[in-house]
């Protein structure tokens, strides 16, 4: 899939987070009240997982945050 603009932070924010960050985000996507977050949070922590063990076998990539 082709995506000119890389994707640089995804956040799970409450509404007040969003008013005291202000008007400084162009894209919000609210989601429905009583939204399961168990799968995503499932996903996020696989892909910390695979990362973290890239980092441990490529020597390159160790110092990186």
């Amino acid at each position: 899939m082709d995506c000119p603009q890389r994707i640089v932070a995804v956040g799970l924010l409450t509404e007040y987070d969003l008013s005291l960050l202000g008007e400084g985000f162009r894209r919000v996507y609210r989601l429905d009240e009583g939204h399961d977050f168990s799968e995503l949070l499932g996903r996020i922590d696989d892909a910390e997982r695979t990362l973290g063990a890239r980092k441990n076998t490529d020597p390159e990539k160790q110092n990186e945050p």
